[in-house]
C-alpha cells in the first residue's frame, strides 16, 4: 500500500490540524489546572493514561490494528511510557500545584533544548551544530530569566514546581531520542501510542490507588470531573489521533512548529478560564526560549539568509 505524500509546505488543512493540535495539547495544562485544585497528582495523571488507553484502544480495534506481542515491543513501549508519560505527566501535574498553568507550559516549551542535547550525546546522526548550540543557550537564558536569580535564592515551592516542569521537559528529550526505535520494529505509530499509555496505565492505576487512595477523597465538583474526561480523551487520545495523521501529511519537522504554538494556547485559556496572570519575566523569558527554539528548527534563519545572499548578488549583478 502507497503512503501520502509529506508535504513539505504546508496546506491549509495542515495548519488548520497543527492550531487544533495547539490547542488540545494547550489545553492540557488548563484542564490540570482545575483539576489539581481538587484531586491529588498521582490520581490526575493515572485517571489520564487510563481514558487514553482504553480510547486509543478502541480506536485500533476500529482500524483492524493490533498491539504487537514481542517481548521486544512491550519492553519499548514500557521504557517510552516511563520517559513519555509517567514521569512527565506526574512532574507537570504536582509543579501545576503551585504554579500556573502559563507558566508551566513555558517552561515544558524547553523540550526541543533537552532534545537536541540528549540526541547530541545519544545519536550519532544528530550533532548539535553551531547554530543549535546557540540556540540552546539562548533558551536557558529564558529559563533563567523566568525564574529569576532573586527567586533561585529562595528555593521555595514555586522554584521546586518549574524545576519540575523542567525535569518533565528533560524526561520529553529522553523519549524523543528513545522513541527513534520504533520505526525500525515496524510498529504502526498509533500502536506505539496505544501501547505506551496501555503500559502507564498498568504503572500508575496500582500506585495511585496504594497512594491516594482515591475512593477517601471528597468527591470532585462536576468541573474537575470533566476536565479530567477532557484530558484523558482530548488531551491525550484525540491529540494523538492528530498528532499522527499531522506526522504522515506533514512530516515530523512541520509537526515541530507546535511547540511554539502550545504557550499560546495554554496561556490564553489559563487567561481567560483561571484568570491567571504572567509576571514581565515570564513574557521575557518566553520570548527568549522562543528565539532559541527558532534558532533550532533553523527554518527562519536560513529563510533570511537565502534573502540576503540572492539581495547581495542582485545588487552584484546591478553593479
Amino acid at each position: 500500500m502507497t503512503q501520502a505524500p509529506v508535504h513539505k509546505t504546508m496546506a491549509a488543512t495542515d495548519w488548520a490540524l497543527l492550531i487544533a493540535l495547539s490547542v488540545v495539547w494547550g489545553g492540557s495544562f488548563l484542564f490540570v489546572g482545575i483539576a489539581v485544585r481538587e484531586l491529588p497528582a498521582l490520581t490526575i495523571v493515572a485517571s489520564r493514561v487510563l481514558m487514553g488507553a482504553a480510547a486509543l484502544l478502541i480506536v485500533l480495534r476500529i482500524l483492524g490494528l493490533h498491539l504487537p506481542r514481542t517481548r521486544q515491543a512491550w519492553g519499548a513501549f514500557l521504557g517510552m511510557s516511563i520517559l513519555n508519560n509517567v514521569i512527565p505527566f506526574t512532574l507537570i501535574v504536582w509543579g501545576q500545584s503551585h504554579i500556573a498553568s502559563g507558566l508551566a507550559s513555558i517552561l515544558n516549551a524547553t523540550t526541543p533544548l533537552f532534545t537536541v542535547i540528549v540526541a547530541h550525546y545519544l545519536t550519532e546522526d544528530e550533532r548539535l551544530t553551531p547554530q543549535k548550540f546557540a540556540g540552546v543557550l539562548v533558551g536557558f537564558a529564558g529559563v533563567a530569566v523566568m525564574i529569576g536569580a532573586a527567586a533561585m535564592a529562595a528555593w521555595d515551592a514555586s522554584i521546586l514546581a518549574q524545576l519540575a516542569v523542567l525535569g518533565a521537559a528533560l524526561s520529553y528529550g529522553f523519549s524523543g531520542v528513545f522513541g527513534r526505535r520504533f520505526k525500525t520494529m515496524g510498529i504502526p505509530p498509533l500502536a506505539t501510542a496505544a501501547g505506551q499509555v496501555t503500559v502507564s496505565s498498568g504503572l500508575l492505576v496500582p500506585v495511585a490507588l496504594i497512594v491516594d487512595q482515591p475512593w477517601t477523597l471528597s468527591v470532585p465538583s462536576t468541573e474537575a470531573l470533566l476536565s479530567m474526561v477532557a484530558l484523558g480523551l482530548v488531551s491525550t487520545a484525540f491529540a494523538y489521533l492528530i498528532f499522527f495523521r499531522l506526522l504522515a501529511r506533514a512530516g515530523a519537522t512541520n509537526v515541530g512548529l507546535v511547540t511554539f504554538l502550545i504557550p499560546v494556547s495554554a496561556i490564553l485559556l489559563g487567561v481567560l478560564v483561571l484568570g491567571e496572570t504572567l509576571a514581565p519575566r515570564h513574557i521575557a523569558g518566553m520570548a527568549l526560549i522562543a528565539a532559541g527554539l527558532i534558532l533550532i528548527d533553523g527554518r527562519a534563519v536560513s529563510a533570511l539568509t537565502a534573502r540576503f545572499s540572492g539581495k547581495r548578488l542582485a545588487a552584484r549583478g546591478n553593479g
